[in-house]
């Protein structure tokens, strides 16, 4: 069974940033000429999340909010006695979660009508990477 790893690597100008990557990892797959199979993506920091939902920008801000509304940054964290400041986003990270298994079939990602990857960055400003990994039956 063939297997394909490619990287991409983000560097977001805010501390908290989505980025819809869904065209990148379409891209991966028609490079990786996998006909059916799995596309994996995954965050490779424990400080950002990979998920799939709708690329809506209110959908978007409301997301941001609930994060924040469930993992706000607080200077109280233990996790903060290590000279780091991002507990915080070490929490939003388990909420989202780290990665994402996306189907592949006939050679395209199998993604419903609007379902979007996005990366999700919560301690930002920093150069990051995400996995892309796809195996399947090639042609």
């Amino acid at each position: 069974m063939p297997w394909h790893t490619e990287y991409l690597t983000f560097e977001t100008k805010t501390q908290r940033e989505y980025v819809r990557i869904t065209d990148q990892v379409s891209d991966i797959v028609r490079r990786a000429k996998i006909l059916e199979g799995m596309a994996l993506v995954s965050a490779m920091h424990i400080t950002s999340g990979v998920y799939v939902n709708d690329a809506e920008d209110g959908l978007i801000r409301d997301i941001d909010e609930w994060l924040e509304r469930l993992a706000p940054f607080r200077e109280d964290y233990r996790h903060h006695r290590t000279g780091e400041t991002n507990g915080d986003s070490h929490l939003k990270n388990l909420l989202v979660g780290h990665q994402v298994l996306v189907p592949v079939t006939k050679g395209r990602l199998d993604l419903g009508p609007w379902e979007q990857v996005y990366y999700a960055e919560f301690d930002g400003r920093r150069r990051k990477r995400v996995i892309v990994k796809v195996w399947g039956e090639s042609p």
